[in-house]
Parts: structure tokens; sequence; C-alpha cells
């Protein structure tokens, strides 16, 4: 096959397009029209012009890069003789999504690089990356930075303004600050700066507030269109957004008691009080029916109200439920076996949850109680005490998460709030039970080898006024609960420079 010259590329590139675009790194990507491209010649080299109501781009073209159905690199020269890349893509093509998310990262990252450059004259920008890490679980969805000032370093994370989760940028940044001092062994990188769109810094601001002060430096910028970063204080980030619903009881419609009585006999069948007053009945965490005032619905995708008639029916889908929902079924990969993991693994805590913790009372086990505005879920796994009386906080996955210890510091930090309000038992949990006001434990479960690599490292940059612990269960958790092994995390100590033997507050 005889290889394309630039002009023939570049013109069957627009010939077979249909919503082409021209992204260059760093930019907004050019609606590519036929009336604003023109393909020239100036001496012996081919150039590209191209422009918009805003821009215009004109770049000499020097060499072909890779070409494929929808998408053209070319090797450019820029002003000052400098090489560079544009990309010719076409987003009408479904494989070219991950260009054109590239594109968009690559802008942010040099938005981020004059960030970087305004807030830290004095630092010089040794690394700047948007490239995946697997290996290390560096992400390529937020660019992170390294820059040193003699013996010092500091590790900066960004997030753009349409990033899909900036409040993972939390969880990242902390990774990417453990890899760079492992790395650098001769700095001391003492500090972490994470730069956030304005408007979305306040669950990174109060989950800064619970992190170690002697294991790092934080810092949180926040950026807008129009607008320069600007340094803001996780201490004023004081007031929560969370609230603690009373804990109702349930109608007393008799009716619809004899049918709960009924239905509850079956094996396998849970029968749960929730905080709104409803009642739950699922088999192994998968709700088939639940009270609504004085209605009972039922059905797994889709609820309808039931009477007397529909009773037999509603039996039927719970033995159905307890034969192909159950550790020995034959089909496991049936959906109704696969669905909700975490939620049968939360009815095998609720089973006896002293095999998971033998100071945990049995009850009361609260699942899905307060109404907590915390990450993208509101509502935490299971809230328990122990016989002590302190509140024992139950945050479970079922697969790896590597934002499991930061989402489950969400759900801390508003669990103590209400605590030390006394809001609980003034909204009706625990009754009869005095709690203790310190803070509230936490346990992190999951199967022995379902832990991310990464929770163990951010974990030891939390604070030591929360007490946490990772529980890790055995791969057979739907046959029996067995504890594998306990891990309290070790909280970290002042960092140590090796070069100077003590933590630089000034990095």
């Amino acid at each position: 096959m005889v290889p394309l010259s630039i002009g023939e590329a570049v013109a069957q590139f627009l010939a077979t397009a249909r919503q082409p675009v021209l992204i260059e790194p760093g930019e907004d990507p050019i609606e590519i029209r036929p009336d604003r491209v023109a393909l020239g010649t100036r001496g012996q080299a081919c150039t590209l012009e191209c422009w918009d109501d805003r821009r215009n781009l004109v770049r000499r073209i020097r060499a072909l890069g890779k070409i494929r159905r929808g998408f053209v690199e070319l090797e450019v020269e820029r002003f000052g003789r400098r090489t560079g890349s544009i990309l010719l893509i076409d987003r009408a093509q479904a494989s070219n999504a991950t260009a054109a998310q590239r594109g968009a990262r690559q802008k942010y990252r040099e938005q981020f690089r004059l960030s970087l450059r305004r807030q830290f004259t004095d630092w010089k920008l040794v690394e700047l990356s948007t490239e995946p890490d697997l290996h290390h679980s560096l992400s390529p969805a937020y660019p992170r930075a390294f820059l040193r000032r003699g013996s010092q370093g500091i590790a900066a994370l960004g997030a753009a303004e349409d990033a899909l989760d900036p409040d993972g940028a939390l969880s990242f940044g902390l990774i990417w600050l453990d890899y760079l001092r492992s790395r650098e062994k001769r700095l001391a990188v003492g500090t972490l700066a994470l730069f956030l769109p304005i408007g979305f810094e306040s669950t990174t601001c109060h989950r800064v507030r619970y992190l170690s002060g002697s294991a790092a430096r934080y810092q949180v910028f926040v950026h807008g269109q129009g607008i320069l970063e600007e340094l803001v204080d996780p201490g004023d980030y004081t007031n929560l957004s969370t609230r603690l619903d009373p804990f109702c009881a349930p109608p007393g419609d008799l009716d619809l008691a004899a049918w709960l009585d009924r239905l509850g006999t079956i094996p396998e069948v849970e029968r749960r009080r929730r905080p709104d007053g409803s009642v739950s009945l699922s088999v192994r965490g998968l709700e088939f029916a639940r009270t609504s005032g004085s209605t009972l619905l039922f059905g797994i995708d889709e609820r309808h109200a039931a009477g007397e008639p529909q009773l037999s029916e509603i039996e039927a889908l719970a033995r159905g439920l307890a034969r192909l929902r159950n550790p020995a079924a034959a089909d496991r990969t049936n959906p109704l076996y696969v669905r909700h993991p975490e939620a049968w693994l939360e009815s095998q805590i609720r089973r006896s949850p002293s095999a998971l913790d033998a100071s945990l009372r049995d009850e009361p086990l609260y699942s899905q109680a307060p109404q907590l505005a915390a990450g993208s879920r509101g509502i935490l796994d299971l809230l328990g005490v122990d016989h002590s009386g302190r509140l024992v906080i139950v945050e479970v996955k079922a697969s790896q998460d590597i934002h499991l210890p930061l989402q489950a510091l969400d759900y801390w930090m508003r669990v103590q709030w209400h605590l030390e309000r006394g809001e609980f038992q003034k909204s009706g949990y625990f009754p009869g039970i005095p709690l203790r006001t310190g803070p509230p434990r936490l346990l992190l479960v999951a199967p022995a080898l379902d832990f991310h690599p990464s929770n163990e490292k951010v974990l030891q940059y939390f604070s030591a006024n929360v007490p946490i612990e990772r529980v890790g269960i055995g791969i057979q958790w739907r046959q029996e609960l067995r504890v594998m092994f306990r891990a309290p995390s070790a909280h970290s100590q002042p960092w140590l420079s090796q070069s100077s033997g003590r933590f630089d507050k000034r990095s």
C-alpha cells in the first residue's frame, strides 16, 4: 500500500468526517468547517490553517503521525521552531472518544501548569503529567505535578472545571504524595497541593480537616472560569450538610401487620424496620417488598401495590429468591444471584454482628439510617453500638474501591456531628443505651483480597482522632462470615526527611 502524502491524508479525512474537529494540546477544539479550513504550501512545506470566531490557527506540517478511520495525527512546527502535534478527529466515531478526552485533559494540564507557576514562583516544576499509571493507581483524569526547591518537594494535583468527580482528587492526591515520597527518598516531600473547581471544594476541605497534620501539609486552591486560583482554608469549612431523620414507629394497620408476619415466616426472609417507619422484606439483602404507610408494595425492578389476593404471589417470589439467591445455588451467574453483592454482605453482618466484631451488640443495628449528605451517596451502610456504648460505623464493600477510606470518612464525620449534639437518642435511635461521646469507631469491611492496594496508603494520612480498622473477611462470605484479618490503621508519625532528619513544615 502506497503511503499517503500529507495533503492526501488531510483531504481524505475532511471528505469522510461527519463531525471533524482540530485539537491542539492545551487549547479548546476548533470545529472544522469547509469554509474555514485551508491546506496550502509555503516553499517546500505544507501548511494547515483553521479558524473559528475566536481563533485563527496556522501550523507548518512536518510529518504524518498515526492515521486511522476518523483520526489523523500531524507533527507540526509551532512558532519559534518548536515541535508539537495536532489531531484531526471525527467525533462521530466512537473510537475517538478517548482522543477527545485526552485533548480536554491536556487543555486543563496547561492551565494547571500556569496555576503552579503563579502559586509556587520560586519552585522548579520537575514533572507534569496526565498519563495513566495503573501500576501506582494514578489516574489520567487528574493532572499531577512534582515541584522542587532545594531539598524540599511538593506534590500537586488538579481537577478541571468539567471533571466528572472533583471529590475523587484527594484520594489520588494522597496516592501521588505517597508515591513521590517513596521515589524521591533524598527529598522531604511535605506538602500536597490540590486545585479544585470553585463550588466543588467543600467535601475535600471537610476531609482535610480530619487528616493528620503531622503526616503532611495540605493546601487547597479553587479555580473557575475567568478567575485565578485562590487558596482557601479548610478550617473555614465547618458547616456539614447533613440531617438525621427521626426513627418512626411502623403504622398500626392490623391487616398489614398480619401480612408481614405471614411473609416473615418464610425461610431466609429478613424483616427490617427502617427509620422512616417502613418495614422492608428481603432475601439475602435483595428487597422484594416494603411497606409505604398502610400499603404493601412488592416486586424486584418495579413495585406494585398488594392486597390479600397477591400474598400467594409474593410468597412465591420470596421462595424463588431464596432458591436462586443461595450460597449453594447451582447457577451462580443468575442475575438474581449476582445482584447487589454488598447488600448480601450487609445481610450476613446483620445476621450476626458479633461474628464481625465481638464487641458489637447484635441490636440495634441500623441499616441505611441517617440521611447523610456525603459524597456520591447519602446513606451509610450500617450503624451500631458496642457494649461500651461507643458508636460503630460499618462501611461495606464487596469489591475493590479506591475511594473507600475517604468515602467512609464522610460518614464518620457526620455521625460524629450528630453524636456531639446528642441527636441520635433525641431522634429515637439506640433507646435505653447510654452513648459515649468519644469518636465513633469505623470498620471498613471487604473480602480480604478485595481491598484496593492504595487503601492502606491513604489511611496512613488519617488523623489519629479517627479510630479506623480494616476487617478482611473470607472469600466464601456468602456461605460463612469469617474474619481473616484485622488491621487497625497505623497513623502516620511526623514524616522525616532523609536529608534533614525532620519534617519541614515550610514545604
